[in-house]
C-alpha cells in the first residue's frame, strides 16, 4: 500500500473511532438512563472498543511503515485517550501541516 493510502485509512479509522464515541455518549448513554436499556451501551461499547484498538494499530502502522516522525505517533496515542481527540489530532495532522513536512520532520 502507498503512504497516501495508509494515511487515508488512518484518518478513516480515526473518524470511525471518534464517531463511535459520539454515538456512545449522545445516543447509547441517554437510552441507557432514560429508557433503562443498557443493551445499547453494551453493543456500542464493544464496537467502540474494537475501533479504538484498530486506531491504535493504525498509529503503529503509521509509525513503522509510513515512518512519520516519532512525535506524531506519540501525540496521536495521547489524544486517543482524550474524548474526541481523534478529530483534534486529524485537524492538526492533516490540515495543520502538509503530509510531506510531517514525514520529514
Amino acid at each position: 500500500m502507498s503512504k497516501t493510502t495508509l494515511t487515508s485509512l488512518f484518518r478513516f479509522t480515526g473518524y470511525l473511532e471518534g464517531g463511535s464515541l459520539l454515538l456512545l455518549v449522545f445516543i447509547a448513554m441517554p437510552i441507557k438512563y432514560m429508557l433503562s436499556n443498557p443493551n445499547v451501551v453494551s453493543v456500542l461499547g464493544m464496537i467502540h472498543g474494537g475501533l479504538f484498538s484498530m486506531y491504535v494499530i493504525m498509529i503503529l502502522v503509521m509509525a513503522l511503515i509510513v515512518r512519520i516522525h516519532i512525535k506524531w505517533p506519540v501525540i496521536a496515542f495521547i489524544t486517543a485517550f482524550i474524548p474526541f481527540g481523534t478529530f483534534i489530532f486529524d485537524h492538526f495532522f492533516i490540515n495543520g501541516k502538509s503530509y510531506e513536512k510531517i514525514t520529514q520532520s
